[in-house]
């Protein structure tokens, strides 16, 4: 292209390029020019609003204050006369108007009312105070609003004004007192109600004397105008008599400074609170004294009360059952503790443990076997106020019990079939409780028979068919079923059946009030019993002859011989008789006197077991008594070569005894250790005190008494091997007996014998032994 061209086409555009500047400069001239007419008509709009709001503001009688987020006050608005009144009354000084005006009058306010300004611009909370000034009360306000705070002061309203309007608000007719009080709590108003109950006779006489509802009252209504929100309280009264509980409720009245008060009567409500307070109390401690435990769960699943016998169940911390868990935590606590039973599936046991909370009716009692072996019994049942009541039992012990008790009618009931008595048991009603295979049989009845027959007459009247006796029938029932004390008492008795058998029967009452009836055949028994009578009256007889036959044959002996012993020691006295004579004649004495002396033996023997012997007790000087016994047989001893010795352990000096049947008894063992005795023994004559007996003790070292032989030494009629009769030791036994004491012996074979008499120290028992009995 040519350098001219290329000058044409950049000169074109750029005459276009200008004139689309210039056309777009017009276009936003234009538009500026449009803007700024708005803005001009918009702001002299907004400064004829301004202008009229402010005008609003200026033609009331109160002061407004708008103050930024921070505090600072950016102006004021309110009439001239306003401000100037609003001056006066707090105090500030100059009549500087704008800002420094707003800043003044926003300081005063703050001095009076600080707290509450400060909420207003912190926390956006309005407020209403009334200031006591120099020209009477003022009213600060406080309200947030377009993001400042405000802040309006101005007079308080006339307080009988205020009350005007109220009171076409309140009725005069309502039956709870109601009441106004003004900012000093003074009465301004009162209706009817409030009237009758402070016992004034009209409004102006309650002013006058200055009656009070109640000071606890009249302290809420002074709270409620301090906050200037409403209050409430509970207060009682007493008056006419009774106590009387109301519910104060305190409302501050917006811009006057008063307090609208009204007395709720909550006596009805309170009794029956208390009331209810105390059937619950009343109901907890009972529970708290059961032995079972109780634990209620309320609508929301929790625990709402448990009784002390349910935390020492399952030994459960009482703080935490203080929290109130939830049923699923206990169920969990418990699981934990093994203190529920144990299933394989927990998460469904434990589901169905709390659908019960769905239901209607109380459910089947349940039983839970712990893992420690006890056994639970569980009662759910729905609570009246909602929610569930559990009871748990320990019934361990009431298991065991009827387990044992179980086994006991068990074996009661092997037992009574064992016997062979007819055994029936019949209730306090008169029924047939319980009977043994043996009353069926005795009776020849089946126990369908007696299934059937039930009661007491019934079964009498199958028996009577075996024993036809009405009266016995009748007197039975009256031990079975009359229930005077006197009725119940063991009977018994005998009859015949009609067959010949001896029927024995007996009643015994049992604890239960049940009696027991029983029957046996005794047919056998008596038939024995009367042979044993025969026979034992033919043995008594046969004694009583035996014992008159030995009576008369010894007193027959006992002549001769004494005939024999004296002339037999006449013989001895002549001098000029020969040795050998003489010694025949000492021979034939010695003989009859052993001889006489067994005769002796055996009539004491039989005076004793007639029961005729009588002892003659009285002090008798033991020590005497053994060297006595021991002089007389001492040469007899000694011409055998042996010893005699008498011994003296902690005896006492005297004991209360027979002291001729004691040396008789003494001369006995002392003469049988004197015929055992060889050549170098020694014979012992002991007394030994021991507690409250005293034991004389005959000891011998001769050839001793076989083992076989000394169960049976004290024997009568028995030959010995130490010679004798067989009658003396029996003698010796039964002289001892009589005393009160028993003789016993200790003996080892080759080695000598010991015969050990017991005799008591002090007085002889009062119930001496059956002196027939003694000896045999």
């Amino acid at each position: 292209m040519a350098e001219a061209e290329i000058a044409y086409v950049a000169a074109a555009g750029a005459a276009g390029l200008a004139l689309s500047v210039t056309a777009w400069a017009w276009r936003l001239k234009r538009r500026t020019a449009a803007a700024v007419g708005a803005l001009e008509r918009c702001a002299s709009t907004i400064a004829g609003v301004a202008a009229g709001a402010e005008g609003a503001l200026d033609a009331f009688d109160d002061v407004r204050i708008g103050l930024d987020p921070d505090g600072a006050p950016l102006r004021c608005w309110g009439g001239v006369e306003t401000l100037a009144a609003a001056r006066t009354a707090l105090g500030v000084k100059g009549e500087e108007e704008g800002v420094y005006d707003a800043l003044r009058l926003t300081e005063a306010i703050r001095a009076a009312c600080d707290d509450a300004v400060a909420a207003l611009l912190t926390e956006g909370a309005p407020f209403e105070r009334t200031l006591e000034t120099v020209s009477g009360p003022w009213r600060v306000e406080g309200r947030p609003g377009a993001g400042l705070a405000w802040l309006r002061l101005g007079p308080a309203q006339d307080t009988a004004a205020s009350v005007d309007v109220g009171l076409g608000l309140l009725t005069d007719a309502s039956p709870a007192p109601t009441w106004v009080a003004d900012r000093t709590g003074a009465l301004i108003w009162a209706n009817r109600a409030w009237l009758a109950e402070v016992g004034a006779p009209d409004l102006d006489a309650a002013r006058a004397e200055g009656v009070s509802f109640d000071r606890g009252a009249e302290s809420i209504l002074n709270e409620a105008r301090r906050l200037g929100v409403r209050q409430e309280g509970f207060r009682w009264t007493t008056g006419g008599d009774r106590r009387r509980a109301w519910r104060i409720v305190a409302e501050p009245l917006a811009g006057a400074g008063l307090v609208l008060a009204f007395a709720i009567d909550m006596t009805d409500a309170e009794e029956t609170r208390d009331t209810l307070r105390r059937h619950v109390e009343a109901h907890d401690e009972t529970l708290n004294h059961l032995a079972d435990a109780v634990a209620i769960f309320g609508p929301g699943k929790r625990l709402a009360f448990h009784n002390t016998a349910f935390q020492q169940l399952f030994d459960i911390d009482p703080a935490w059952l203080d929290e109130r868990p939830t049923h699923a935590e206990l169920l969990d606590r418990l699981r934990q503790r093994r203190m529920l039973p144990e299933v394989v599936d927990y998460a469904g046991w434990k589901a169905a443990e709390l659908d019960f909370y769905g239901a209607a009716e109380a459910a089947p009692d349940d039983s839970w076997s712990l893992p420690d072996g006890r056994t639970l019994r569980v009662v759910r049942q729905p609570h009246p106020l909602g929610g569930i009541l559990l009871l748990f039992s320990d019934i361990t012990g009431e298991l065991q019990l009827r387990s044992r008790y179980n086994a006991q009618i068990q074996v009661q009931t092997a037992t009574l079939d064992k016997l062979n008595d007819a055994v029936a048991v019949f209730g306090s009603d008169g029924r047939l409780r319980l009977h043994n295979d043996a009353f069926e049989a005795f009776w020849r009845v089946s126990g369908d028979q007696l299934a059937s027959a039930g009661d007491f007459d019934a079964v009498a009247a199958l028996a009577q068919k075996i024993m036809p006796d009405p009266a016995l029938w009748l007197g039975l029932k009256a031990r079975v079923a009359d229930p005077d004390p006197e009725s119940r008492v063991p009977i018994s008795g005998e009859g015949r059946t009609a067959d010949g058998r001896i029927a024995a029967w007996q009643t015994r009452p049992l604890p239960d009030g049940a009696t027991l009836v029983a029957f046996s055949d005794v047919t056998a028994r008596r038939e024995l019993e009367e042979a044993l009578a025969a026979k034992a009256a033919a043995l008594e007889e046969s004694q009583a002859l035996k014992r008159e036959f030995v009576g008369s044959v010894s007193y027959e002996l006992r002549t001769p011989l004494t005939t024999i012993v004296g002339y037999s020691e006449l013989l001895e006295a002549f001098g000029d008789l020969p040795d050998r004579s003489r010694q025949h004649a000492g021979a034939i004495r010695t003989a009859a006197s052993q001889l006489a002396r067994s005769i002796d033996d055996v009539l004491d023997m039989a005076q004793i077991d007639a029961g005729e012997m009588e002892l003659s007790i009285g002090p008798v000087r033991l020590r005497t008594l053994l060297e006595e016994a021991g002089e007389a047989v001492r040469a007899r001893i000694e011409g055998r070569g042996a010893t005699l010795e008498l011994a003296w352990a902690h005896a006492p000096e005297t004991v209360r005894a027979d002291a001729r049947r004691v040396r008789q008894a003494l001369d006995h063992l002392l003469e049988n250790a004197a015929r055992a005795v060889v050549e170098g023994g020694r014979v012992r004559l002991v007394a030994e005190g021991v507690g409250a007996e005293v034991r004389l003790r005959v000891e011998d070292t001769g050839r001793g008494i076989p083992y076989h032989l000394q169960a049976h030494v004290f024997d009568r009629f028995v030959r010995r091997e130490r010679g004798g009769p067989g009658v003396g030791l029996a003698l010796v036994k039964a002289l001892v007996e009589l005393h009160g004491g028993w003789a016993e012996v200790e003996s080892e074979p080759g080695r000598g014998a010991a015969f050990i008499l017991h005799l008591p120290v002090g007085d002889v028992a009062d119930e001496l032994p059956d002196l027939g009995q003694i000896g045999r």
